[in-house]
C-alpha cells in the first residue's frame, strides 16, 4: 500500500486530486490531505508517506519550504509539484529539492497517473535497496556529452530532447537528466517540454517507450520477457501493468494480435 500526502489550499483541488489517485488506484493507496505546508509536513510524518503532492503556492508555508523539511527526515521522500507557468520565476528553489516531476496547472488524469506510477516503482525498488538517483548535479551544469549552444527556439529544442530519448529512453533516465544535459534549471525545462510537447515528460517517455515494446513485440524472435527491459523497464511486473493500462492489452496478447498466432 502507497501512502500519498496531497496538499493544496483549495478544497476543491484537494477533493479533485484526491478523488483521482483513489479511482484509478484504490486498492493500492492510502490519500492523506493537507490544507497548507506546515500540515504538510506534520501530516507526512504521521503517515510516514513515501510520497507528497504539493502545490507550491500555499498560506503559512509553501510547497518548497515544506518539501526541504520531508526532505530532510526522508531523503527518499518522492517530492511532486503542482504549479501553474507564471510560478517558475520564482521557483528556481524547486531543483534543489529533486522532485520527481512537476504538474502543471491545470494537468491531465493520464500525467497525474503516470508520475504516481513512476512514483511507486521508485518506492518500489527503494525497498529492494535499489534507490534511483538522478547523475546530473542539482544546479542543472552541462556534464558529459552535453551540447553547446542549446536554444529554446522550438524546433532546435525538439529535435535536441527528442534525440535525447532515442538514445537513452533505454536506460533509467528523469526529466532531470535532460534539463542537465541541455543546461536547463528542472523547473524551466518542465515548463519548455510542455508548451513544445505537449504533455509533462513521464507521459511523453512512457509513450515512447511503450511504442519501442510495440515495435519489439511485432518481432518473434525477441522473448517477450526481454522486451521491457529494451523498451527501459525493469520491473516486468511493472511493465506489464503500464503495457495493459496504455495499450488495453498485455503484452503477449498484443502480440498474439499482431502476428495471428
Amino acid at each position: 500500500m502507497y501512502r500519498i500526502l496531497v496538499a493544496d489550499d483549495e478544497p476543491i483541488e484537494r477533493r479533485v486530486i484526491n478523488k483521482k489517485i483513489k479511482e484509478f488506484f484504490s486498492d493500492r493507496v492510502e490519500v492523506f490531505v493537507a490544507e497548507n505546508g506546515i500540515e504538510a509536513v506534520e501530516e507526512y510524518r504521521k503517515n510516514a508517506c513515501q510520497i507528497a503532492i504539493l502545490d507550491i503556492e500555499m498560506p503559512g508555508m509553501n510547497g518548497l519550504d515544506a518539501a526541504w523539511m520531508i526532505k530532510e527526515k526522508d531523503r527518499k521522500s518522492n517530492i511532486i509539484f503542482l504549479t501553474a507557468f507564471d510560478e517558475f520565476s520564482y521557483a528556481k528553489r524547486a531543483i534543489e529539492v529533486r522532485a520527481l516531476d512537476y504538474l502543471l496547472k491545470p494537468g491531465s488524469d493520464e500525467e497525474l497517473i503516470n508520475v504516481l506510477e513512476e512514483a511507486f516503482r521508485i518506492c518500489d525498488r527503494s525497498l529492494e535497496g535499489k534507490e534511483f538517483f538522478s547523475e546530473n548535479n542539482a544546479e542543472g551544469d552541462m556534464e558529459g556529452e552535453a551540447l553547446t549552444g542549446t536554444s529554446d527556439r522550438p524546433g532546435a529544442l525538439i529535435d535536441e530532447i527528442s534525440s535525447y530519448i532515442s538514445r537513452h529512453y533505454a536506460e533509467d533516465i528523469a526529466l532531470q537528466d535532460i534539463a542537465g544535459f541541455l543546461g536547463y534549471s528542472d523547473v524551466y525545462f518542465c515548463k519548455l517540454f510542455k508548451q513544445n510537447f505537449g504533455k509533462n515528460f513521464i507521459t511523453y517517455l512512457n509513450e515512447y517507450r511503450m511504442s519501442k515494446a510495440k515495435e519489439l513485440l511485432a518481432n518473434p524472435m525477441i522473448n517477450i520477457k526481454d522486451v521491457g527491459l529494451k523498451a527501459g523497464y525493469r520491473d516486468a511486473n511493472y511493465f506489464t501493468r503500464l503495457f495493459k493500462r496504455m495499450v488495453g492489452k498485455t503484452p503477449s496478447e498484443y502480440r498474439i494480435g499482431v502476428l495471428g498466432q
